[in-house]
């Protein structure tokens, strides 16, 4: 048994480790920055957020080894048991849960905020790699399609229901992991042209929408051949077409709260709202730029020990790295990111098990997309909608989650010289 552990802490990939360890104590360090006070200038200073962290480190190291320790086979078995606990927990957070900024999604467990959405990436992770891992199981048939959305789509209109946009969002990440297991590409293109056609339904008034397409509508008809069938598919696509930038229009000016009415206009710009909805991005973009090449030092940040920056701990923690750390410090945090994804995508593709290189991707999806949108918030690129910057943001329901769902890759391809 011992020398079993031994091969398999051998086989464990340590500059994976590495870039996480050097993540979560950057991480540790800007948490310090964001949120010191003289008072209190103890990094271990329990009382503190940057105190709590360090806490949640530990535990989060603790959780490594113990999932380093288990049989991979355990997450392979048990998949779908979890994808099941997980669903449950999303459904009781809307009965007993606890509203933080507006979002119905934590339960309280007595010092300790939970958010089970942050857990829900991990299970579904595991239920879709094995759904698609089972046999006669192939991407091109309509059902595997739909029981794959399906598994994607529950715990998203769970977390819908809790008000908690951002963290439903994240599961649309997931787009990658099918992709690479065989969904056509045109579902790539669709939802391009969706997401752009969305944006204009936003920006441009509806009847012009509406009108230009009618416009292509009639020269297509004109290249088309007369038959009936080619008319019908054409006019059904048009009202289809047009039907969505209505229903956008409608959801957008009858739907929706106004400050995400007033966050959208700002970030598309059609408002400039620097005292508002724009506060938060304007005074993060500030710090930035104020960090220049090389940056004003650790914790000689002025916007960051002035609090100009709201939640500069968590959602806006990268605007601290910009101004303390400059462009130098976060290009290099950039780098040290795009490292991990590809060495995560590389892990992945020398599988020998489909189960471990769909989960792997599954892994570089959902890490890639909070830090492209976590960042792209803190420079205006991006709309604010809370989620946290992969091992730097403070928190320890995400911090628990991301190592989680890391080291039980890391586990899996430790494994890999055993499955031959």
């Amino acid at each position: 048994m011992v020398r079993e552990e031994r091969n398999i802490f051998k086989n464990i990939d340590w500059i994976t480790v590495g870039i996480y360890l050097l993540l979560v104590l950057f991480g540790w360090m800007n948490i310090y920055a964001a949120v010191f006070n003289e008072q209190h200038d103890s990094i271990f200073d329990l009382s503190q957020r940057y105190g709590k962290q360090m806490i949640w480190i530990l535990v989060s190291i603790l959780l490594a080894l113990i999932i380093l320790m288990t049989e991979p086979k355990v997450f392979n078995a048990f998949a779908f048991f979890i994808y099941g606990l997980s669903i449950l927990s999303l459904f009781l957070v809307l009965f007993i849960g606890k509203e933080v900024s507006g979002s119905k999604s934590w339960i309280d467990l007595g010092g300790f905020d939970l958010q089970p959405s942050e857990f829900a990436k991990i299970a579904v992770n595991l239920a879709i790699a094995r759904h698609l891992s089972s046999l006669n199981i192939r991407m091109e048939d309509l059902r595997t399609r739909i029981t794959t959305f399906f598994l994607i789509g529950l715990p998203v209109i769970l977390i819908l229901l809790q008000d908690d946009t951002g963290s439903a969002l994240v599961f649309t990440a997931f787009i990658i992991v099918l992709y690479r297991e065989g969904l056509s590409g045109n579902v790539l293109i669709i939802g391009g042209l969706v997401i752009i056609l969305f944006i204009l339904a936003l920006m441009v008034d509806k009847w012009i929408i509406i009108a230009f397409l009618a416009l292509i509508a009639l020269i297509w008809f004109s290249q088309i051949r007369k038959n009936r069938r080619d008319i019908v598919s054409l006019l059904g696509l048009f009202l289809l077409v047009a039907g969505f930038v209505y229903s956008v229009d409608f959801a957008f000016h009858h739907v929706l709260d106004v400050h995400h009415k007033e966050r959208i206009n700002v970030l598309i710009g059609k408002e400039v709202d620097l005292k508002g909805a724009g506060y938060n991005v304007n005074q993060s973009k500030i710090a930035i730029g104020s960090g220049r090449i090389i940056g004003k030092g650790f914790l000689q940040g002025t916007q960051t020990k002035y609090n100009f920056v709201p939640e500069q701990s968590t959602d806006f923690i990268f605007c601290t790295i910009g101004e303390e750390w400059g462009f130098i410090g976060s290009v290099l945090t950039i780098a040290l990111f795009i490292i991990l994804f590809i060495r995560i995508l590389n892990i992945a593709e020398r599988q020998r098990s489909a189960f471990s290189r769909i989960y792997g991707y599954g892994v570089a999806s959902v890490f890639f997309f909070h830090f492209l949108v976590n960042i792209g918030m803190t420079i205006g690129l991006a709309p604010v909608i809370g989620i946290p910057l992969p091992f730097i943001s403070y928190g320890g329901s995400s911090l628990f989650a991301f190592t989680i769902m890391l080291f039980i890759f890391i586990r899996m391809d430790a494994n890999r010289l055993q499955l031959l």
